[in-house]
């Protein structure tokens, strides 16, 4: 059956490409409207080995942008909805799920040098600054989201270097805090982003968590799908140019 799901994926990719994407690591830090989609994309591509990391419960709000987000699935653990997802693409895939945060008190549990890839799709400033520069520090490779909310035109999401995106306020904020503490990522990385800020033009949900803004403001699937699916989009691109330049 596992030829089966991947026999698209081989057929333009090719064996040795399909081969490396199965023995390839990947952990995905954020499973929301970004993350979910991502791991998504690399599941049902051949990615096999997946470990997946977010400390959130499926909450109603969710429902319009992440993947395994159902009135059916709110109040479960959102890595857990989501692996129990992602195996049903995949049975034979070993999806770790981990409930927990990326933070400084967690950080060293989590050896990034025992993977090929790591994806930042985290909220918090704080924790995806630190996220930045240990992966950077690592020998895993690391592709990062910057803000994906108060967005509308798919069109202008694109693909840039960490230090040359513009217009996004997150990647401004990180910027900011990385010079200010004099603490900088160890290398260069991409990142999936969009110079379009809107304004929420709704009134705010008090059911939500006020302290994290990126929560409350207004977001859409279509664009953070997209985000998503270009984060897994890289990974997939950057195992086949290796496949490519091996053989």
């Amino acid at each position: 059956m596992k030829t089966d799901i991947f026999s698209r994926v081989n057929r333009l990719l090719g064996d040795d490409a399909t081969t490396l994407l199965s023995q390839k690591k990947v952990i995905l830090f954020g499973v929301g409207g970004v993350g979910s989609w991502c791991a998504e994309a690399l599941v049902r591509t051949g990615i096999t080995h997946l470990t997946i990391v977010d400390a959130d419960k499926v909450q109603p709000s969710n429902i319009n942008r992440q993947l395994m987000a159902t009135t059916l699935t709110v109040g479960e653990v959102k890595v857990d909805a989501l692996r129990k997802h992602l195996l049903t693409i995949n049975p034979e895939a070993d999806v770790r799920a981990i409930h927990g945060r990326y933070d400084a008190e967690t950080a060293e549990t989590y050896n990034l040098n025992d993977f090929d890839y790591v994806v930042d799709a985290i909220d918090s400033l704080a924790d995806k600054a630190l996220l930045i520069r240990n992966a950077t520090r690592s020998t895993a490779r690391l592709f990062s989201s910057m803000g994906a909310a108060l967005k509308l035109d798919p069109t202008r999401i694109a693909v840039a270097e960490f230090w040359k995106v513009k217009g996004c306020p997150l990647a401004a904020a990180l910027r900011r805090r990385f010079k200010k503490e004099k603490n900088f990522p160890a290398r260069k990385f991409l990142c999936v982003f969009s110079d379009e800020l809107l304004q929420n033009r709704g009134e705010e949900n008090p059911n939500e968590d006020k302290s994290i803004k990126s929560l409350v403001n207004g977001s859409l699937i279509h664009i953070t799908a997209i985000f998503g699916f270009t984060l897994g989009g890289l990974i997939i691109q950057d195992i086949t140019k290796r496949a490519t330049e091996s053989a």
